[in-house]
């Protein structure tokens, strides 16, 4: 019997959402292996300057999270494959529909790869169940890995999160094509306990998702609910410093440098692209049927 989650308090917009009302579904041991589908096809050559672009977009894909006035799911569509027109080898997806981004998938073509991980809900007797999109067939909502190239060692990350309440997460896989490791992250929103409201969670998540990156040859980044590490910022403490010192920001000028254009419509960054690789661009593109923007970055792989 499916488990109801009674209703959140309504959030500020877009850090708004993300809790939101969800119904969640009993969840099988099946849902614990992460989803990847491929069709059959040969995969896109890579660029003769063996460059590889990057891009990561939260497409507010989720309707009742305060999506529903953000576009349609064909719009979201038609805006990931313009960023592939862009340049993009590999695409970082939050707040996707398990539906959705398979029909990205095929609209893409046949040598493109998709690596789906469900988001969780956990209620308070210890019962996990996944969160359905809102509307008939929509599948469920999670993140996703979108490849122009093969990928492999495909895995879900354990990082620590609430334990009661909406559960994201981090997915990893390697584009064996270059040997560039990628992770996307979503990370937990403050008060996403509704056990313990006051824990944060996302220095532990950083730590993790920097440790399941390692080496320079990667790229990791999504959706981090969080403003560049700085004395303006309370919740600067949680950045690790391995974030900006073993690594580069997409949008960061120089080794000392933590700002970056804003990638949400508040006017915050909230999104983000780190890599060990030589960049040799960084763009912010907003599509227009999300509040977050999307971040695109060149990447050198030798």
């Amino acid at each position: 019997m499916p488990l109801v989650v009674p209703a959140l308090p309504p959030g500020p917009r877009r850090r708004r959402g993300l809790i939101a009302p969800a119904s969640v579904l009993a969840l099988s041991a099946v849902l614990a292996a992460v989803l990847v589908r491929t069709a059959p096809g040969t995969a896109r050559s890579l660029s003769a300057d063996r460059t590889l672009t990057v891009a990561t977009w939260n497409m507010c894909g989720v309707r009742q999270w305060g999506c529903a006035d953000t576009g349609s799911a064909s719009a979201k569509r038609l805006a990931v494959e313009r960023l592939v027109d862009a340049g993009a080898g590999v695409v970082l997806l939050q707040e996707a529909c398990a539906t959705h981004a398979e029909s990205v998938r095929e609209a893409l073509g046949g040598s493109w790869r998709l690596s789906f991980r469900p988001y969780t809900w956990r209620d308070g007797a210890g019962r996990t169940g996944t969160v359905r999109c809102e509307g008939r067939g929509q599948g469920t909502a999670g993140l996703a890995v979108l490849s122009a190239h093969p990928l492999s060692s495909v895995r879900s990350v354990p990082s620590r999160r609430p334990e009661v309440g909406l559960r994201r997460g981090i997915l990893c896989a390697t584009v064996a094509a270059v040997d560039v490791r990628v992770c996307n992250a979503h990370l937990s929103l403050p008060g996403s306990d509704r056990a313990h409201p006051g824990r944060e969670y996302r220095d532990d998540q950083l730590t993790t998702l920097i440790t399941a990156a390692p080496g320079p040859r990667t790229v990791f980044g999504g959706d981090f609910n969080l403003n560049p590490p700085g004395a303006r910022n309370p919740s600067g403490w949680v950045w690790p410093p391995a974030a900006y010192g073993a690594f580069r920001e997409c949008d960061q000028t120089s080794g000392g440098d933590r700002s970056g254009r804003a990638t949400h419509v508040s006017g915050h960054k909230l999104d983000y692209l780190f890599t060990g690789l030589p960049r040799s661009s960084c763009t912010v593109r907003d599509t227009g049927v999300s509040d977050h923007r999307a971040l695109l970055m060149r990447v050198d792989t030798g």
